[in-house]
C-alpha cells in the first residue's frame, strides 16, 4: 500500500516516469510495477502509458482524489492529523504529509506546534523506540522504578503512548503481572527493542489500567484567592468551587503519590487540607520533617 501511494505521488510530482525507473527506485521487478499500475488503474486512478523515446507512465493532468471518496473536510482532517504526528516525532521527516498535500492540492495546514526542547536526546530516542515497538508489535524489555522506588526488570507488549497531566506514559501488557499496566516514561530505564513479535491482545481504550502499586485518594482542600492562577493550572474546572470570599475549595481524585503531596505543599501557607484526616496528618508530618532540616 505504501508503494502504491508513493507511485501516485511520484507521478504527480514528475509527470512521467518509466516502469524501469520505478522498479529501480523501489527495488522490485518491472513485473511488480506493472501489477501496481494495473491495481491503481482498477482503483480509478487515471494512469496511461506512452511509447517512444520520451514515453513512460503518466497520470492525467490536474488529477485530485475523487471528492466522493474523500471530502474537503476529511482531507483537512487527515492533513491536520498527520501534522500533529510530525510535530510529536520530529526525528522523522514524515514525508507522507507533504505527499498528501501534493495529492490533495492543499497547503500544509500547519495548525499545531509542539516543543519538546526540554527532552534530552536520550528521551527522544526512548520515544522513538517505543513508537516503533508499538507500530511493529515488538516486545520491550526495560528496568522500571515503581512509585515506591523499587526497581524491577519488565517485559511488556506496548499498546499506546499516552500523554496525561503533562507526563508521558506507556500503556502495555506486562508479562510479569499478566495484566495491562501503565508505565511512566521517566521511570523506564535501559529500554530495549526486542526481536520478538507479539500477538496484540484485546484492549479497550476506556479499560481501567493502573500504574504499578497505584492507590487513589479523594481529598478536599481550601486554597487562598491569591492562588487563582495556580488553581486553574493544577485542577480541572469541575474540581474547583469558588467561595464567596474569593477563595477556592478543591475536590479532587488523584493517585496517592508524590505528585499529590508536592502539589499541596507547593501552595505553602495559602492552602490547607480539609479532608481526609490521614492526609492532613501526612502533610503535617512532612512539614515537621522539613523544619528539622533547618535545625
Amino acid at each position: 500500500m505504501n508503494r502504491l501511494f508513493e507511485i501516485v505521488y511520484i507521478l504527480l510530482k514528475k509527470g512521467n516516469i518509466t516502469a524501469n525507473q520505478l522498479a529501480e527506485h523501489f527495488e522490485v521487478s518491472v513485473r511488480t510495477i506493472y501489477r501496481d499500475i494495473e491495481m491503481l488503474s482498477m482503483s480509478g486512478i487515471p494512469l496511461y502509458a506512452t511509447r517512444g523515446k520520451n514515453g513512460g507512465i503518466s497520470i492525467m493532468e490536474n488529477f485530485v482524489f475523487e471528492k466522493g471518496i474523500v471530502s474537503d473536510e476529511e482531507q483537512m482532517q487527515i492533513l491536520a492529523a498527520l501534522q500533529s504526528i510530525q510535530e510529536a516525532d520530529k526525528s522523522n521527516s514524515y514525508s507522507a504529509l507533504s505527499k498528501l498535500c501534493g495529492i490533495f492540492k492543499i497547503e500544509n495546514p500547519n495548525w499545531i506546534s509542539i516543543d519538546f526542547s526540554d527532552w534530552s536526546d536520550q528521551q527522544h530516542e526512548l520515544f522513538s523506540t517505543i513508537k516503533n515497538a508499538i507500530l511493529k508489535k515488538h516486545v520491550l524489555s526495560f528496568d522500571y522504578y515503581n512509585s515506591y522506588g523499587q526497581l524491577t526488570n519488565r517485559e511488556a507488549e506496548p499498546i499506546q503512548l499516552w500523554l496525561k497531566n503533562n507526563s508521558w506514559y506507556l500503556r502495555a501488557y506486562c508479562r510479569e503481572k499478566k495484566s495491562f499496566r501503565i508505565f511512566k516514561l521517566t521511570r523506564m530505564k535501559r529500554v530495549k527493542y526486542m526481536d520478538e513479535i507479539y500477538d496484540l491482545k484485546e484492549f479497550q481504550d476506556d479499560e481501567t489500567v493502573t500504574e504499578e502499586n497505584t492507590k487513589f485518594i479523594k481529598f478536599t482542600m481550601w486554597v487562598d484567592k491569591c492562588m487563582a492562577y495556580r488553581v486553574y493550572d493544577s485542577f480541572d474546572e469541575n474540581q474547583i468551587k469558588r467561595n464567596d470570599d474569593g477563595s477556592f475549595t478543591i475536590s479532587a481524585h488523584f493517585p496517592d503519590d508524590e505528585w499529590v503531596y508536592g502539589t499541596i505543599l507547593s501552595y505553602g501557607n495559602y492552602a490547607k487540607i480539609i479532608s481526609p484526616d490521614y492526609l492532613k496528618e501526612e502533610i503535617v508530618s512532612r512539614l515537621k520533617k522539613s523544619l528539622e532540616n533547618y535545625k
